[in-house]
């Protein structure tokens, strides 16, 4: 693997900072409590169809320490696995689930089969609430909280094993925990017991990191569990210490097969369409309570209703009223004691309205009928407009099967599957990593924290796009958190002690000084739990948690553990963060407004009296300064910092207000602006301070309407606050100003007089008959350059009548080149001497140079003149003596042979009093009496 380029200093010491560690485990022949319980019942498991699989896993433990596990939902994999692997090892075995709802499920479980309460042999830790103990063998953790446990202590002192379960669902804290142990194990505790268990056939690529681990020591296995009568025997399959072991390549995947019950198949597509540009349709929801009334009645059993989100949910429930079943919500956000009233069976049938958290990561008994609406969420980040969020997606072929196997884990079943059975293998094969769509701000911190800021050699499944990791680099730069070479902190460090995002993190840390920290915590809390107020209103949101509404327990235990988190932080703070959230000497490099905006936007800090609404604001602006919006014309319509048009929802009782700080937005397909979801009104200098690092002036000296423009413009990202007029503007700006001016409108603009406009076409006739010295003149050519020839006046110039100014004349001559240039009056002369002895202009029309002279004052010329040494003849237009085209040539000899008689013939009785000899070349020439023309 490639070794980090971050320092031991950037980060606690981690596994390529320690050697190999021989305290991780007990002593192997220390009794520990509760190994007598768990060996028990490996012993004599449940009948489970992972049971068929307990000798292959010991086996690979025993050969490798690495371990992959294939099997379906319902096969006992989260049941029966921790158990045997910690009968094999000494220590403590964490098993991870993807959610606290999970977590606290797996853990009941498994205690109950050995016959305890929750927190002595079998534990769990989740965010907010643990309960282990000293007798804890078994702990059961989200991914989230085994990642910062793995960037407190890499070693894990005391842990024998990690069992990573349900990793196909590819959630971001799962690959990189993934990673992180794969870096543990090569590095630091190659004894460490590593098994990932996956419920699809992507098993193989997990298997193939994890080879990458291999072991440079063997694994301590005690080898003491007895076995049950059908599980292979430890001493059948653990090789005694020290024995020779294969090593490399991909990790064992030992596949359990699938033992669900024949489930049959309805296909019920919505008759309307399912969703629109605001996500799924009122009348699909109403499709969906149809169709679970209709199941109920048809089948017997418990009804698990999969819906995309918590709204979708509530709206299945209501739409469904009175039946004769509870009706049960089963979501994430639940309090503890709804969702185990939803996880265990009741006197009456039930229909669970669940979303994906009952996919695969949970049990949930009595179901034997399946409603699928065949959505799920997932993380989408829009990062040129700074937005991200969850959206609505069709579900995956393999979530859709596993939705469809809780329907047949008890007996045989029915799934009702809401779209068309031929748009089913169109479906997307699996569901899209999170690494690839999600935004990676968080996951760019932890690598940061653990000393690789772009992830280099770690295992992971998928590599971070390059953009989104770019942008979650450039937002922790900005939050103070990363150093310009993107290395940690120690704001960075403080801000990932609070087990939040980390532009929540920061709002928490600084808003205590303006609304205080109860109220800071409050509205982190709020933002965290992602929670939907009707017309977007978050401060009436607040309101309604406060006074108890529905979420109230689960946020008030949120609110307590941010104070605590931010307790935390602030006692090791190194310095005193500035008003955008950076350290002193990172707002000290950057740009700075003016004085009297700087003052401005200060102001703010010292009011510490805000009402709740615009304290909201204030923390939401803090976290998202990126998303603070101003009005547009209209009661609705908005522009955010980051230059992305936002809009309320229609009736939202925050249209209006000339400010507002937008916690979550989203933006559909087909849509100018980012519909609000979530926002708070935020007055104009708390917004200046919670974005002042997006505070900036501008001078901009430009070309329009025809004159040059000089002005100041300050704005807030792409929020215009104010523009003045620079009464004195750089001299090389308005040069570029007028250049440019130049460049789009043409030297046309310039003030052309006949002698300039003589001595162009003079110029014009040279190059295009003798080339280089001689310049091109074109209007293309002083356009691209107008320096070159206008020279110093551009300088001068400052509006239409300064352009009118310039002495073009003497700007071309410049261009004249020297020596040549003496030669100018001899190759292009301005005026040509005829045998009447009149100097007759030359017009240098495009074509050739035109001589128009009266007939009669060019007797005794032989030949037409030539210029340009010769090389280009004069065309002459000759004259009657009333001035009119009588005759145009360039070959007079010719002329006078075939053309003048018929001249003569014509014109010498129209004109008897000017001489017509029959042979001009005899004839003196006659000067015109007369105005010559």
């Amino acid at each position: 693997m490639t070794h980090r380029r971050a320092s031991a200093g950037d980060r606690p010491a981690g596994p390529r900072d320690r050697g190999a560690s021989d305290t991780g485990d007990a002593a192997h022949s220390e009794s520990r409590p509760g190994t007598d319980s768990i060996a028990r019942l490996v012993a004599s498991p449940p009948d489970l169809p992972v049971r068929a699989g307990f000798a292959s896993v010991r086996e690979a433990l025993a050969s490798r320490g690495v371990v992959v596990v294939q099997a379906p939902p319902g096969t006992g994999k989260t049941t029966l696995i921790p158990p045997l692997v910690a009968s094999v090892v000494s220590g403590k075995v964490i098993v991870t689930q993807p959610r606290r709802i999970a977590a606290r499920a797996a853990a009941r479980r498994l205690a109950g089969l050995v016959g305890e309460e929750v927190g002595v042999s079998v534990g769990y830790s989740v965010r907010g609430d643990s309960k282990v103990s000293a007798a804890t063998r078994i702990e059961v953790v989200t991914t989230g909280v085994l990642v910062r446990r793995l960037q407190r202590d890499p070693e894990l002192a005391g842990v024998s094993a990690v069992i990573l379960d349900e990793c196909h669902e590819r959630h971001l804290d799962a690959d990189l925990a993934l990673a992180l142990l794969v870096d543990v194990r090569e590095n630091l505790r190659p004894d460490l017991v590593l098994v990932a268990m996956s419920a699809t056939l992507e098993a193989e690529r997990t298997a193939a990191l994890l080879g990458e681990a291999e072991q440079s020591g063997d694994v301590a296995l005690t080898g003491d569990a007895a076995p049950s009568s059908d599980a292979a025997s430890p001493a059948d399959s653990a090789p005694p210490s020290g024995a020779e072991t294969p090593r490399g390549g991909p990790a064992p995947v030992v596949a359990i097969p699938s033992v669900l019950f024949e489930i049959e198949t309805h296909w019920t597509p919505s008759p309307g369409p399912r969703t629109d540009a605001r996500g799924v349709t009122y009348p699909f929801l109403d499709h969906v309570a149809a169709t679970v009334r209709q199941a109920l009645a048809a089948h017997d059993g418990d009804v698990l209703v999969f819906v995309p989100g918590v709204g979708e949910a509530s709206g299945v429930i209501s739409r469904l009223g009175r039946i004769d079943a509870d009706v049960l919500p089963l979501h994430g956000r639940l309090p503890a004691r709804e969702q185990d009233r939803a996880l265990t069976p009741g006197a009456r049938r039930r229909v669970i309205v669940s979303t994906a958290v009952a996919e695969s990561s949970l049990t949930v008994p009595g179901v034997r009928i399946v409603v699928d609406a065949g959505f799920s969420r997932e993380p989408r980040t829009d990062h040129r407009r700074g937005l991200a969020g969850l959206v609505t997606v069709s579900v995956s072929q393999s979530s859709a099967e596993q939705r469809a196997g809780r329907a047949g884990r008890e007996g045989p079943g029915v799934v009702y599957r809401l779209w068309n059975e031929h748009d089913h293998p169109r479906l997307a094969p699996h569901p899209t990593p999170e690494i690839l769509t999600a935004d990676l701000t968080s996951f760019a911190l932890d690598l940061a924290l653990w000393g690789t800021p772009d992830g280099e050699g770690l295992a992971l499944l998928d590599a971070p796009p390059a953009t989104a990791l770019a942008s979650a680099h450039a937002t922790l730069v900005g939050l103070g958190a990363l150093d310009e070479s993107y290395r940690i902190t120690p704001r960075g460090r403080q801000i990932a002690a609070i087990a939040t995002d980390p532009r929540l993190a920061r709002a928490l840390l600084d808003a205590e000084a303006v609304v205080g920290p109860e109220r800071a915590a409050e509205v982190v809390a709020l933002m965290s739990d992602d929670v939907r107020a009707p017309g977007g209103d978050l401060g009436a949101a607040l309101r309604t948690l406060r006074r108890g509404g529905p979420g109230s327990g689960a946020w008030t235990e949120q609110v307590r553990r941010l104070r605590q988190s931010a307790g935390r932080a602030a006692d090791r703070r190194p310095h005193k963060g500035g008003q955008d959230g950076k350290p002193t000497e990172a707002r000290e490099s950057s740009g700075r407004p003016s004085a009297a905006l700087d003052a401005r936007s200060s102001g703010a800090t010292n009011r510490s009296a805000l009402s709740d609404d615009l304290a909201t604001g204030f923390v939401v602006g803090l976290a998202h300064p990126e998303r603070i919006a101003r009005r547009r014309p209209g009661a609705s319509r908005y522009l955010m910092v980051s230059g992305t048009g936002a809009a309320l929802p229609p009736g939202s009782p925050l249209a209006g207000y000339e400010w507002l700080a937008i916690a979550d937005a989203d933006r559909g397909a087909g849509r100018a602006d980012a519909m609000i979801r979530s926002a708070a009104p935020i007055d104009e200098d708390h917004a200046l301070e919670a974005a002042i690092a997006w505070l900036n002036e501008d001078d901009s000296v430009e070309w329009a309407g025809g004159r040059v423009v000089a002005e100041r413009t300050t704005h807030l990202g792409a929020i215009e606050l104010m523009r003045a007029k620079i009464a004195d503007p750089n001299p090389e700006r308005v040069l570029a100003a007028v250049v440019a001016g130049l460049a789009a409108e043409g030297v046309s603009m310039l003030r052309w007089t006949d002698a300039a406009r003589a001595l162009r076409e003079r110029l014009d006739f040279l190059h295009r008959t003798l080339g280089a010295p001689w310049p091109d003149v074109s209007d293309d050519a002083l356009s691209a350059d107008p320096a070159a020839w206008l020279g110093p006046e551009l300088g001068r110039i400052r509006g239409a009548r300064d352009v009118a100014r310039i002495d073009v004349l003497a700007a071309l001559r410049r261009l004249l080149p020297w020596p040549e240039a003496a030669r100018l009056d001899e190759l292009a002369p301005e005026r040509i001497t005829v045998p009447s002895g009149s100097n007759v202009r030359v017009d240098y029309g495009p074509a050739q140079p035109v001589l128009a002279v009266r007939l009669q004052e060019t007797f005794g010329w032989a030949q037409a003149p030539r210029l340009a040494g010769g090389k280009a003849p004069v065309l002459l237009h000759l004259l009657s003596p009333a001035g009119r085209p009588a005759a145009v040539t360039a070959d007079l000899a010719s002329f006078w042979e075939q053309g003048y008689p018929q001249v003569r013939a014509e014109l010498r009785g129209r004109y008897p009093k000017h001489a017509w000899p029959i042979d001009p070349s005899t004839e003196p020439p006659a000067r015109p009496r007369g105005r010559r023309p």
